[in-house]
């Protein structure tokens, strides 16, 4: 059975599972594996881009509902302006002054960005950034990671089932799957940005795997 859509891996964990007192439970255990897909992975799908228009006098913007990590903020100016991240304390101390001007920097506070200098005019900003993974539902039946790796899902969702259902063992082994796809879409994202030649460069897993050996 091909697993392609919502409907389709909705049937496919029923089928796995072999039981039919579960049918309300499933769309809750495909949430649960899908927020740890969202948490863990950064797929060219979770790429996005957001453009808003800056507030003269208005350091703060919203971020996106969706963002988890950002990966450019520009002025789209003539020439472009590249705006340089800094800590909150940073930017304020590079900035000390709450003058108005091009915005140079930005810090991350909370739900919104900070900018500094203070926006002196109506400056269109483009942010690209990685967000979460696009929700499976009625409505969105399907997404770019359920099409590629459909095992993903179907495993996290089985891991959620069987430990709802206290069965430890079953829940261990999908779980095990269910990382085993995961390092591979880790792996397959890292080819697809970076090749297989001997350039070396950081993507955010070996930046957690170098973060958690220190």
């Amino acid at each position: 059975m091909a697993i392609t859509t919502y409907t389709d891996l909705q049937a496919g964990i029923a089928n796995f599972l072999a039981r039919s007192d579960l049918s309300a439970q499933i769309p809750d255990f495909i949430t649960l594996a899908e927020a740890r897909l969202s948490r863990e992975l950064e797929t060219r799908s979770q790429e996005k881009r957001s453009v808003a228009n800056l507030v003269v006098g208005d350091e703060y913007i919203y971020l996106p509902s969706d963002f988890r990590e950002v990966r450019e903020v520009k002025l789209n100016t003539s020439p472009l302006t590249v705006l340089k991240y800094h800590s909150p304390a940073s930017l304020d101390e590079q900035y000390p002054s709450n003058g108005n001007g091009k915005p140079r920097g930005f810090s991350i506070v909370g739900l919104e960005m900070k900018m500094r200098p203070v926006p002196d005019s109506t400056y269109e900003m483009e942010i690209i950034y990685i967000g979460g993974v696009t929700p499976l539902s009625a409505s969105n039946p399907s997404n770019n990671i359920l099409l590629r790796s459909p095992d993903a899902y179907l495993y996290g969702a089985l891991a959620e089932a069987y430990a709802y259902l206290l069965d430890e063992t079953r829940a261990a082994q999908y779980m095990a799957r269910f990382e085993k796809a995961m390092e591979e879409i880790k792996i397959d994202e890292q080819r697809a940005h970076y090749g297989t030649g001997s350039i070396q460069m950081n993507s955010i897993y070996q930046r957690q795997s170098q973060s958690a050996e220190r």
